[in-house]
């Protein structure tokens, strides 16, 4: 009686070929890089501005651009993704009250509360902050509802693409209708 080699059996070959499908599966999804090197790990923040959460109320993209007068301007997006509404009733950087547009914000669900760039709805200047491009300062975002929020973000320079960003650019301003014209 022969003896068949131990590779040629059925039962071997679906082992073997399930084991070569499994390990190409772990390679090809990188499930098998795991700890400090794993490449999820080295994912970076690729904008300047800081993110926060204060329970459903996210602040995006907050940072601040320094004024030829010492002063800073807020640049952000502040969303309220609850079903109730809330509102900003201050922010407050390295302890200034920032000078807002509005005593206060209507957050609505899902309508944003944008400060500065194309898209504003609001604006806010914080005078008297003297602060260096580069430096990181500690602001204070507070609602009505939700518990204030402190984030630690950075300042940029009024050059590149925040060269615009300023007090008097901050707010679009809305173009007339054609029947506010007649």
């Amino acid at each position: 009686m022969a003896i068949l080699p131990l590779y040629s059996s059925p039962m071997m070959k679906k082992t073997a070929g399930l084991a070569t499908v499994l390990v190409s599966v772990l390679a090809l999804t990188g499930c098998g890089a795991s700890g400090n090197g794993a490449p999820t790990r080295l994912i970076r923040q690729v904008t300047d501005g800081v993110e926060g959460q204060s329970g459903s109320i996210l602040v995006r993209d907050l940072l601040l651009v320094n004024q030829p007068d010492g002063s800073a301007t807020l640049v952000g997006t502040i969303i309220n993704e609850s079903a109730t509404d809330d509102s900003i009733t201050g922010i407050t950087v390295k302890g200034i009250s920032a000078n807002l547009s509005a005593p206060t914000f209507d957050l609505a669900p899902n309508a944003p509360i944008i400060f500065a760039g194309d898209s504003a709805n609001a604006s806010g200047n914080v005078p008297g902050l003297n602060a260096q491009a580069g430096d990181r300062v500690d602001v204070v975002v507070s609602f009505a509802h939700a518990p204030a929020i402190t984030l630690n973000a950075l300042v940029r320079a009024k050059s590149d693409y925040f060269a615009n960003v300023g007090p008097t650019s901050d707010v679009a301003t809305p173009s007339p209708s054609p029947s506010a014209s007649k």
